[in-house]
């Protein structure tokens, strides 16, 4: 079993910048790490993923070059580090633990990233 906490989401104008975390319990290091989103009236979409060693990062068309996701396996944390914001990004941003052999999935229970002016 993994527990997945957010922080760091809030609001936020145009342009600037936040920190989201996401602290885990459990064999952190065993799982690939990702973020997602979800903004009202969308499907939930993939914003960023880290392999479980953090070798390996993919990001969304519409986060490269302003979102870096990143993870620290000895605080069991993972982070995502979104700059340049636009409104667009206004979302509910959940993190997900993902491992495959045995399959499992976790979901955080989501932090409110609001960009308005």
């Amino acid at each position: 079993q993994v527990q997945l906490v957010e922080s760091g989401g809030g609001l936020v104008q145009p342009g600037g910048s936040l920190r989201l975390s996401c602290a885990a319990s459990g064999s952190f290091s065993m799982y690939a790490m990702s973020w997602y989103r979800q903004a009202p009236g969308k499907e939930r979409e993939l914003v960023a993923a880290i392999s479980s060693g953090g070798g390996s990062t993919n990001y969304a068309d519409s986060v490269k070059g302003r979102f870096t996701i990143s993870r620290d396996n000895a605080k069991n944390t993972v982070y995502l580090q979104m700059n340049n914001l636009k409104p667009e990004d206004t979302a509910v941003y959940y993190c997900k633990a993902r491992r495959d052999y045995p399959l499992r999935q976790y979901w955080g229970q989501g932090t409110q990233v609001t960009v308005s002016s």
